[in-house]
């Protein structure tokens, strides 16, 4: 493949290879339209993890068709808004998301958050090669498991390496392409007599069960927030064009979110086993299973390159702080984004067996120390800050003005987590305040209020302790 030196005068392709990095993009290379966000995201959410997401409401919560539907719904809208109020950090600030977080935590205080969002994309394009290997399976059966997994890290590869530009082109693809196979698969099973038969008679609602969907659609949105500025940084810088990146990001987002979620409900219902779902979906879609199957596992390529690319970002980030003097750029990227990629298909062997519970493991991990994270930078934008940071102390190796340690930003973090334990509800640990709710697991809110007071108290008992 071949590196083209940046030009700022050229239009921009998505044949060539992102050349910025981790640093910040000169305002005479900004390029593109807060409303190009929107397909970013809604293409990202129309592939077939998204519905084995969803199908968690039916499979795992027990919940009937409309309770669980709407449990997701709810979800979603809610944890997307926190989700898109990271998308006008990119314009603003012209850098990745985890970039950002020196500007709260400090050089080195910013690295156990980066360290634990690497885990994050690791374990989501570990998950999409699970998914996407037994879709290619079912779709193309001459290709087997492992060829399966083999095809989605290769076709993962070209997202991942040429970049920003690249996945902004193909998720507006993505987006046309995926969202008319959610809609075939839908007609064709909601057609189906004996599937709208069980549709009607499964399932029980039940508070534990309704919070338990609620939670796993609010934190889907929220995991996403370690890579929105990845995909808005490029954009100009303009107080409305913050305004619109929101709504682009959080409409593409939910809505793209929304079908795919539905469907996955409808074939846990309808599922024997949850181990069986893309089965069961081949076997409702008939004679065109194979190709809605590909078209859908196609956008799940997309999704693993975006979340690899981001990987690479945080990687590269780390690297810079154990390195300071040196500039990472293009060529270094793209060994990092192999050694991820190479990583990610190693531990995919370790996460065939039992996939619904190990994920849903995963999901419940996220919860935990994705919340205070997401909190804090929030608030410190938004009411500490007002957007405005020198970016350039984010480089430099004794923090700048953030210092390598922001202690009480690291206090307020431990504190966050602390706060969700009581009410956690799940396989490994019930909380105690979550067995006297009925084993509803509300950890997620509780940590975002909490959380976000607590850092709001904190910052303004320093700020009034360095004026005396």
């Amino acid at each position: 493949m071949t590196l083209h030196p940046t030009d700022a005068h050229a239009p921009a392709s998505a044949a060539v290879i992102e050349q910025r990095t981790i640093y910040p993009i000169p305002h005479s290379e900004r390029m593109g339209h807060p409303r190009d966000l929107f397909s970013v995201w809604f293409g990202t959410n129309t592939t077939i993890l998204t519905v084995i997401t969803g199908a968690l409401a039916s499979a795992m919560f027990h919940l009937p068709l409309m309770t669980g539907c709407l449990a997701l719904l709810l979800g979603n809208l809610v944890g997307g808004v926190f989700m898109a109020l990271h998308a006008a950090q990119g314009p603003r600030l012209g850098v990745p998301q985890m970039v950002q977080t020196c500007g709260q935590f400090g050089s080195m205080g910013a690295v156990p958050m980066i360290l634990l969002v690497v885990f994050i994309y690791i374990g989501f394009s570990a998950s999409n090669l699970v998914v996407g290997g037994e879709g290619f399976h079912l779709a193309l059966p001459w290709l087997g498991y492992t060829g399966g997994v083999l095809a989605v890290t290769a076709l993962s590869a070209f997202p991942a390496f040429w970049g920003y530009r690249t996945i902004h082109t193909i998720t507006k693809l993505i987006s046309l392409g995926c969202g008319i196979a959610i809609i075939w698969a839908l007609v064709c099973i909601l057609g189906n007599a004996e599937a709208y038969t069980l549709l009607g008679s499964f399932g029980h609602t039940t508070l534990p069960g309704f919070m338990g969907a609620v939670s796993v659609a609010a934190l889907w949105q929220l995991a996403y927030a370690p890579y929105v500025s990845d995909y808005s940084r490029y954009l100009p810088n303009s107080k409305q064009g913050a305004k619109h990146a929101f709504h682009a990001t959080y409409w593409g987002s939910a809505l793209g979110t929304l079908l795919p979620m539905f469907l996955g409900t409808i074939l846990g219902i309808i599922t024997p086993r949850s181990s069986e779902i893309l089965p069961t979906l081949m076997h409702y879609l008939g004679g065109a299973g194979p190709l809605i199957m590909t078209m859908l596992v196609i956008g799940i390529t997309v999704a693993n390159g975006m979340s690899i690319y981001c990987g690479s970002l945080s990687s590269l980030m780390l690297l810079q702080m154990v390195y300071p003097k040196h500039h990472f750029g293009v060529r270094t990227r793209i060994g990092v984004t192999a050694s991820l990629m190479l990583f990610v298909l190693l531990l995919t062997m370790l996460m065939t067996h039992d996939f619904m519970e190990t994920y849903t493991e995963f999901l419940n991990l996220l919860m935990i120390i994705m919340i205070p994270w997401t909190s804090i930078n929030l608030i410190d934008y938004y009411l500490i800050q007002h957007g405005s940071y020198d970016v350039a102390s984010f480089f430099r190796p004794d923090g700048g003005r953030y210092g390598r340690y922001n202690v009480p930003a690291l206090i307020c973090y431990a504190l966050g987590v602390a706060v969700q334990i009581p009410f956690v509800s799940n396989h490994l640990y019930t909380g105690p305040i979550a067995q006297l709710l009925g084993h509803a697991d509300i950890s997620w809110a509780i940590g975002l209020v909490l959380t976000s007071l607590i850092y709001l108290f904190m910052t303004k008992k320093s700020r009034t302790t360095i004026s005396s």
